[in-house]
């Protein structure tokens, strides 16, 4: 990055959402005063008999786990989307809604109760990436479903109500918000020059060389020029593929790696079973052409200064603009300086 920037508040514009993230790195100087999170306890059995989602046991709704022994996958008992919604619409004026129907469920990582990704061998984050790929066919298949959205949050200022190492996939009729940005972005881009977007970028992030954080001969771990979280990560395959689907057998290993190397990181940068939430952009599963479209993965971590110091989004970010302190850079060289390698 330009000299010139790293000391003097600037603008970036973020090429998926076409929108502008507000970067201030002279507010790091500024003291903390404000409210400070309690620290969760980590040390948790590998059993834990009131967990909803360990082997055995039985769920809210009265089913029983079965002992499974990797990757459980359940229908959420809680979903906010079901399935066959009449279709109804309103369309009065300025005031709009229509039915949105779809398949919640909820994938367990684990039956460890203690562990999360980062305390998961690479082997066991490899099946959670296969159950992915499976979700997101079988799910795709589905007529009403046009959109599936894995996701993880992780520890309980994301709002995690259960800390069994277990993530969701949503899928649904209509594209999401923040998909159909992206979706937009890409098509127009992959129209234009006929490539893919972030391929392009990914190329640009690699020649630069100063937001790279970990790489393997499939994937890139970076820290986007566009970050909005202070410690925000994405995970890009350097081939274009649309989906986690078009994933070669043999680079799903190499994805759970990346995915092993920065949740570790993570947990090492404040000490701390570190907080998040994860998710997987790619092609919807409707019946358009997708090509254009170029999967990724982002973690959105809240914490700034330490395991107790979070940001937040309020204020400017709720009524303007999103806004950061650190730089992207200087947060890539912290958690790159964290890396380490076992595989």
């Amino acid at each position: 990055m330009e000299d010139y920037f790293k000391n003097l508040a600037h603008r970036r514009f973020n090429i998926l959402t076409e929108e502008w993230v507000l970067v201030s790195p002279h507010r790091t100087k500024r003291p903390w005063q404000g409210q400070e999170e309690e620290i969760p306890k980590v040390d948790r059995p590998s059993y834990d008999k009131s967990c909803y989602l360990c082997p055995g046991n039985k769920r809210a709704n009265g089913e029983q786990n079965p002992n499974y022994e990797d990757v459980f996958i359940f229908e959420n008992d809680f979903a906010a989307l079901t399935q066959n919604n009449e279709a109804y619409e309103t369309n009065n004026g300025l005031i709009k809604a229509e039915t949105e129907s779809g398949i919640c469920k909820v994938i367990c990582f684990s039956p460890d109760h203690s562990k999360s990704l980062a305390q998961m061998s690479i082997d066991e984050i490899k099946k959670v990436v296969l159950a992915w790929q499976s979700e997101y066919f079988k799910l795709g298949r589905e007529e009403a479903i046009n959109y599936v959205q894995i996701f993880e949050n992780k520890g309980e200022v994301m709002g995690c109500s259960n800390p069994h190492p277990h993530g969701q996939i949503w899928s649904q009729s209509s594209l999401p918000n923040e998909v159909d940005k992206k979706d937009k972005s890409q098509r127009r881009y992959h129209s234009k020059n006929n490539r893919s977007m972030l391929a392009d970028y990914l190329k640009q992030e690699l020649e630069i060389n100063e937001r790279i954080i970990f790489e393997n001969k499939s994937y890139a771990v970076l820290v986007p020029f566009w970050a909005i979280w202070p410690f925000e990560v994405m995970i890009l395959p350097k081939s274009h593929q649309n989906s986690i689907y078009q994933i070669p057998p043999s680079e799903t290993i190499l994805f759970a790696e990346a995915i092993s190397v920065i949740t570790r990181a993570y947990d090492k940068l404040f000490n701390c079973s570190f907080p998040y939430s994860s998710g997987i952009h790619q092609a919807p599963t409707n019946s358009a052409n997708n090509k254009h479209w170029h999967w990724h993965m982002n973690f959105y971590p809240p914490l700034l200064r330490s395991a107790t110091v979070k940001k937040f989004m309020v204020g400017y970010e709720m009524f303007a603009s999103p806004q950061r302190d650190i730089t992207a850079e200087s947060a890539a060289k912290t958690l790159q300086s964290l890396i380490q390698i076992n595989f």
